[in-house]
């Protein structure tokens, strides 16, 4: 199998257990994942591969990682795998120029939980002490946000007139709900042509079709993205079957999607997150393009 195959074989196997990746379980308090060596956050469909795991604990190491800190791997422990793109340069003998090739590669790593002899913080990495405080500053601080009106009986978004509709507060049973949805819709706004400009939002898509199919991915993605930024677990869908059901079909039809709604998504969670563009190794070549 090919790396789009496994990672997209990873995802199937969770959904086959009734257990959606892209919604970050309760029980995992400490956020986005992170490399314990690099310090640095997972990125894109890593950290839904990372999460499926459930461990309580965000550290993960390479095994080379874990024995330069003078550790070693709790024998018999399977390792996860992540991906990224490796950019190889070659001459181009037409254009004398040097072209940059990319190509995408898989490791595996561990969970701290897997692992013996490192000294890791205790206590789950926490973003914020209080989530809602966190929650209304990324909807107040989203650059070139939409317009956010209450009081409509569905939450979605209108591109025409670049709104986000949404009920009323006290119509969600708990703030999670209530920011996870709103963070979905705010994911759909970033596709607008005055922003990323992606094309489930600019081009108008039958509902059903793929485009439309993977728009609604990336908007969960983004959410999910954000909700793990956080720090608090993600909303229960009151129709779990019959959209694992549906993603799973989705998912088995083309293995590429995943990648490139992870992609897209992650880009949207920054747009709203406000972060400064940067090379994204997992995200390079994987967007292609692109509701309620």
């Amino acid at each position: 199998m090919n790396i789009y195959e496994i990672v997209t074989k990873r995802i199937l196997e969770q959904l086959e257990k009734g257990v959606i990746p892209w919604k970050m379980p309760y029980k995992i308090s400490s956020g986005i994942p992170r490399n314990f060596a690099t310090g640095k956050d997972y990125r894109g469909v890593n950290i839904f591969l990372l999460w499926c795991q459930n461990y309580e604990s965000p550290y993960w190491l390479t095994c080379k990682q874990a024995e330069r800190l003078k550790g070693s791997i709790r024998e018999g422990e399977t390792g996860t795998p992540v991906i990224y793109w490796n950019l190889r340069e070659k001459d181009n003998p037409e254009t004398g120029e040097v072209e940059r090739m990319p190509l995408l590669r898989c490791y595996l790593v561990f969970n701290a939980m897997q692992t013996e002899g490192i000294a890791f913080p205790e206590g789950s990495k926490k973003t914020f002490f209080n989530p809602r405080s966190a929650c209304e500053n990324i909807v107040r601080n989203m650059p070139h946000k939409p317009k956010i009106d209450f009081g409509s009986s569905r939450a979605c978004y209108r591109p025409k007139t670049d709104t986000v509709l949404m009920p009323d507060k006290d119509s969600f049973i708990g703030t999670a709900e209530y920011y996870s949805t709103l963070f979905h819709e705010m994911s759909h706004s970033t596709g607008h042509e005055s922003r990323l400009k992606r094309k489930g939002i600019t081009d108008l898509m039958p509902f059903g079709s793929k485009q439309y199919s993977k728009e609604e991915l990336i908007a969960e993605m983004g959410a999910a993205f954000i909700c793990g930024h956080v720090g608090i677990g993600d909303a229960t869908l009151q129709n779990q079957a019959a959209y694992i059901a549906a993603w799973r079909k989705k998912l088995e039809e083309d293995s590429t999607i995943l990648l490139q709604a992870a992609a897209q998504g992650q880009r949207a969670a920054d747009y709203i997150l406000g972060r400064t563009p940067e090379h994204d190794r997992t995200s390079h070549k994987l967007d292609k393009g692109g509701q309620s």
